[in-house]
């Protein structure tokens, strides 16, 4: 192993470089004794590969010489084979928690990182009944939807994978300690980064290839145009795997993303049975009849001018000055009832004085 790790250590040596050296030495071993016959690597790699820093190796064995620990290589019978499939996959991955978990079927949630209410609650929501039917709920540890994924999954007493862009000593962000915690002691957190790895901008796509390619298929729940979410979608494709999207509001910027993937042909979800419906053969599980996953809103006792409010707010954010228009009520009652929705959980205020519903 000391060998494997060596070799990922090298500056120069990626995935491509890696697979690509395995194939003329067979293994890394035979890459460390004849350095200089190595083909198509720059000067200063083949200078690398003469000096490895084996002190460094031993650190990283000893680290790993811990209960659920562990060193995946792609020679390993335990490498997950969705993932082998993909055109780059890790030469190494390295996973704390349940290590057998990588190989269970799985669906991927990815989405904003500052998603609406009703986003979060959405994420939350799909994930849990996706883990109560028996998927793995696989998603990158962000904050917002990622977050609500794992959560959910773990509400549900099932399964979560959290694939990471920094090594697995390091919990980013740094908030999410204890959330990653749960997840290595419920599930499984994976990585592909060296111990040691700091959370760079460029190891985030490279995250996300694995967050696809471990999985049958990515659901993308709330998605600007620029988000990172759609280029896990656009990964998924790619590899040839499912892409479902959750639609929005036409006034929510957050949604963009998701029509602008149904219009490329993710397919539209409305129910965990739309998601089911393709998945469910493949893994081998189903839900209900009807999976409708908390977007029907609960009944809720109101009076009269509460439901006055709730029907003129809707779910597309509104300026405050036009809603107690609408209502031809004064400041101070609409003021005072948007509070006390919003301290229920069923209004959501944004920048600028808006309001939009939250879906709870």
């Amino acid at each position: 192993m000391a060998c494997w790790l060596a070799l990922h250590r090298t500056p120069g040596i990626g995935p491509v470089t890696f697979a690509r050296l395995l194939t003329q030495f067979t293994d890394p071993e035979a890459v460390f004794a004849k350095p200089n016959t190595a083909e198509n690597i720059s000067a200063r790699t083949r200078s690398a590969l003469l000096e490895p820093d084996w002190d460094q190796i031993e650190q990283d064995l000893a680290w790993f010489d811990e209960p659920d620990r562990h060193i995946i290589t792609l020679q390993d019978t335990r490498y997950p084979a969705l993932l082998k499939q993909i055109a780059d996959p890790p030469s190494l991955l390295f996973v704390q928690g349940d290590v057998d978990l990588v190989s269970q079927w799985q669906i991927a949630m990815v989405g904003s990182r500052n998603p609406s209410a009703s986003g979060r609650d959405t994420a939350y929501e799909f994930a849990r009944y996706m883990a109560q039917v028996g998927l793995t709920v696989t998603s990158g540890l962000a904050m917002g939807i990622d977050a609500a994924a794992h959560q959910g999954a773990l509400a549900g007493q099932g399964k979560t994978i959290a694939v990471i862009g920094t090594g697995l000593d390091r919990v980013y962000p740094a908030k999410h300690r204890d959330l990653a915690h749960d997840i290595a002691s419920a599930g499984a957190i994976v990585s592909e980064f060296a111990l040691g790895t700091a959370p760079r901008a460029e190891n985030f796509p490279r995250r996300n290839r694995i967050i696809s390619g471990l999985s049958l298929g990515t659901l993308v729940v709330e998605a600007a145009l620029q988000s990172g979410s759609l280029i896990t979608a656009r990964m998924a494709l790619e590899q040839g795997r499912e892409v479902f999207a959750i639609p929005g509001s036409i006034h929510n910027p957050l949604a963009r993303g998701c029509h602008q993937l149904i219009r490329d042909g993710a397919k539209l979800v409305e129910t965990a049975q739309d998601i089911l419906e393709e998945l469910g053969p493949l893994a081998g599980v189903q839900g209900e009849e009807k999976a409708n996953i908390d977007l029907v809103e609960p009944e809720i006792t109101l009076d009269d001018d509460y439901l006055l409010l709730l029907n003129h707010l809707g779910y597309d954010p509104i300026q405050i000055d036009l809603l107690i228009e609408r209502c031809r009520l004064t400041a101070d009652v609409v003021s005072s009832m948007l509070l006390l929705l919003e301290l229920q959980g069923q209004v959501e205020s944004l920048p600028g004085g808006r309001y939009v519903r939250s879906g709870n």
